[in-house]
């Protein structure tokens, strides 16, 4: 296990520790020391190295193309007026209150995520359109990000449109009904535990803050809802997709033909999966471009949006590096080896805690459930007689917990990228992990509870 080990060190050593020389660069520098030290220990062949590498950057395209999109849509919206409708209407109707406001914009992010089915989506979809009402009651970027992150990878679990428990109830073999029974009630005290912190990131001095709104809600929709049409269009695509099983975006398949061969654009575009997410923005965007105030400042709404992840998309394509290095070495098939070898209490906490790794590297639930949770949910069942409900209910949980797993996981980079793109300020990935600490321990717990009763 030593080539799994080390190679982690690398990783959180360089990260953790804090070095000023390398501050600004640590988290690229620590990923790709990470990827050379299992590349080295992995004893991989030279001459396959550019092609495990390339693969490992392609496996996270999606996630790449949907930092870049995000943040030109997120620019767009700018320039259009979106942001301030919203942000009007928010103010409104709840604005009164900033802890009502706080727990509003988290339940939008949990429902958004709930339809979108992946928390980076919902992260990127609709954290975009609340950061600035965040940003308004002085609430500092780290803990912005924090609050859109929490919101999202809940929303990838919350009933009835969830797919983390979908997933884990067809591994398991159970039906998905008695889990979803459940889910209600687990999700709700991890969206009550989220909600409780996000209202702690406000500062004191803003909390007791009241305004009065010079309209209301109702008469700022009347006046300003065609700046709304882009993002209609979106939730359009995506609720007739989730709910209804209408696909509005295949009229642009022979258009997007024309990708499919080449590496990495072709992920980016979503071509080799289910998701249509970034051609969804990229429809967004084109309707935006279709007004005037946007249409005249392309130029300056491109340049922009692609800047402002400049070092979001780096740390992205690095985390790819590290990926395809841990598949080249063998490391992920030896994590997946070495739960099998545990006795049951190890096997339940080890098996669980490597979901949550790969969770945490590949910023993907679906990815943590698929790779351990596919044989370690029979293992559970059949040998250690765990409850099939339970088991399935668990490992959801375990798999959610993963995407926000601190130091290095890939959901709080696309987050860092989207709050910093809108801001144009730093922020910290690793410290976005850090506040969202209490949804990420409360769904372990709840994970770990379900296969230990």
């Amino acid at each position: 296990m030593l080539s799994v080990i080390v190679p982690l060190i690398v990783l959180f050593g360089i990260v953790l520790i804090p070095i000023k020389a390398i501050k600004k660069y640590n988290i690229i520098l620590a990923l790709l020391l990470c990827s050379a030290t299992a590349l080295a220990m992995g004893e991989v062949s030279p001459e396959i190295i550019p092609g495990a590498l390339l693969s490992g950057i392609e496996r996270i395209a999606w996630v790449i193309g949907l930092s870049i999109f995000g943040s030109i849509y997120a620019q767009t919206q700018v320039k259009l007026g979106t942001i301030d409708t919203v942000l009007g209407c928010l103010k409104a109707s709840v604005g009164r209150s900033p802890k009502g406001l706080i727990i509003s914009i988290f339940l939008t992010l949990v429902i958004a995520g709930s339809l979108l089915g992946d928390a980076i989506a919902s992260c990127t979809v609709i954290g975009i359109l609340v950061v600035n009402a965040m940003d308004d009651l002085n609430i500092e970027p780290d803990k912005i990000g924090s609050i859109i992150m929490m919101g999202g990878i809940l929303g990838s679990l919350m009933p009835p449109i969830t797919q983390g428990f979908f997933l884990s109830a067809s591994l398991v073999g159970v039906d998905v009904d008695p889990v979803l029974k459940l889910g209600y009630l687990t999700v709700g005290i991890c969206v009550v535990v989220g909600a409780f912190a996000a209202v702690r990131f406000i500062p004191k001095e803003m909390r007791s803050k009241a305004a009065v709104p010079e309209r209301r809600a109702g008469q700022i929709f009347a006046d300003e809802w065609p700046l709304l049409i882009p993002l209609g269009i979106l939730i359009l695509i995506v609720v007739l997709r989730t709910g209804f099983k209408v696909e509005l975006l295949i009229i642009i398949d022979p258009v997007l033909e024309l990708f499919k061969d080449i590496p990495i654009l072709r992920n980016m575009f979503n071509l080799s999966g289910a998701s249509r997410t970034n051609q969804a923005i990229i429809a967004a965007i084109i309707a935006s471009f279709c007004f005037p105030s946007v249409f005249k400042e392309g130029v300056s709404v491109l340049k922009s949006g692609i800047s402002g992840v400049g070092k979001t998309v780096a740390i992205q394509v690095c985390a790819g590096i590290m990926l395809g290095s841990f598949y080249a070495s063998g490391m992920i098939a030896k994590i997946t080896a070495y739960t099998t070898n545990l006795s049951p209490h190890l096997l339940k906490l080890g098996g669980g805690m490597m979901m949550g790794l790969v969770g945490m590297i590949t910023g993907s639930q679906t990815t943590a459930q698929n790779t351990i949770f596919s044989f370690l949910s029979q293992i559970l069942v059949k040998n250690l007689n765990v409850d099939p409900v339970l088991t399935a209910l668990g490992g959801a949980h375990i798999a959610c917990a993963g995407q926000s797993l601190p130091p290095a996981n890939l959901t709080a980079f696309v987050v860092a990228g989207i709050v910093g793109g809108v801001l144009m300020k730093d922020v910290n990935p690793i410290k976005i992990s850090i506040y969202a600490l209490p949804v990420t321990v409360v769904c372990f717990v709840i994970g770990f509870a379900a296969w230990f009763i």
